[in-house]
């Protein structure tokens, strides 16, 4: 179990660069990022797929289709709207408000089988309300008009991406839950190349930074690229796979929570501060709201 919450963890620390990765490879810009990263993903699952071992077995077509298509709106769709997110509004927001995608699926279940009250929930609800609103309320308060207008669009696009981060839970969950489901392998390297291609599509808007940047600047973004693309892509794809199979549900459910911490964490390195005393009750009543409702939906009815 030990090994399960490592790996686990370890995804969820990879995963909250996500929220950073556009400001780390300053000059070059986030089209230019996503393409870096998704194209060394992409090329990654290209080659782990040409060892035999590793080849598409017993996937068909449409499951082919939609496994390219969930790699394109999962991974570069979900990262060109979170990193958009945080250049707009701030390192805090954008995870916060992803950060209640833990909530949400289970909340749509159980908009349909009604599996828990929804009195239980009024609490951890209310706490991510609240969490949210602690936030928003003192930085908007502190911004100009043009500011107050980032903030919104940030705020924007933190909420697109938690809702293309649901379609893609939804459906990834059919797949994975349906009679002969793929491989934790191949469903991963079918992604891989759906991003490949979605990373090619962006290609167009790609920045000219590559032929006015120094060698130190390529270097330093070809680094974060490799780092994006093999590690918080591929690498933490595994590992949350290796953690999934090792840990009950209730226990991953609630460490992908982790994901905001780190997101929060990171965001407040680059910034060099310290939470302010709002975002660090906002942070708590929302983190907590959250591990609570993932308790509510998870924990096993009682017998009788």
């Amino acid at each position: 179990m030990l090994l399960g919450i490592l790996a686990g963890l370890t995804t969820c620390a990879l995963w909250g660069l996500t929220f950073v990765a556009a400001r780390l490879v300053h000059p070059f810009t986030l089209f230019d990022i996503t393409i870096g990263r998704y194209a060394i993903f992409g090329l990654t699952c290209a080659l782990t797929m040409l060892h035999p071992r590793f080849r598409l077995q017993g996937v068909g077509g449409q499951r082919i289709f939609i496994g390219m298509m969930l790699g394109v709106i999962g991974y570069v769709g979900y990262f060109v709207l979170a990193s958009q997110a945080v250049l707009l509004a701030g390192a805090v927001v954008p995870p916060l408000i992803i950060g209640i995608m833990p909530v949400i699926l289970p909340a749509i279940a159980n908009l349909m089988d009604r599996s828990v009250d929804w009195q239980r929930l009024a609490l951890p609800l209310l706490m991510i309300a609240a969490g949210i609103a602690v936030v928003n309320v003192e930085l908007v308060a502190k911004l100009d008009l043009d500011g107050q207008r980032m903030m919104l669009a940030g705020a924007g696009c933190a909420v697109a991406a938690l809702l293309v981060w649901v379609l893609y839970g939804i459906i990834n969950a059919r797949i994975m839950r349906s009679p002969n489901p793929p491989t934790a392998m191949d469903w991963t390297n079918l992604h891989g190349l759906g991003a490949l291609a979605g990373s090619l599509v962006l290609i167009p808007m790609a920045s000219n930074t590559y032929a006015t940047a120094s060698t130190d600047q390529l270097l330093h973004f070809l680094a974060w690229a490799v780092v994006l693309g093999m590690a918080a892509s591929w690498l933490a794809t595994w590992c949350w796979s290796f953690a999934s199979n090792r840990l009950p549900l209730t226990l991953t459910a609630q460490l992908i929570v982790a994901e905001t911490v780190f997101g929060l964490i990171f965001g407040l390195m680059l910034d060099h501060r310290w939470p302010t005393a709002s975002e660090a009750i906002g942070a708590t009543l929302q983190i907590a709201g959250v591990s609570l409702a993932v308790h509510a939906f998870t924990r096993k009815p009682k017998a009788g």
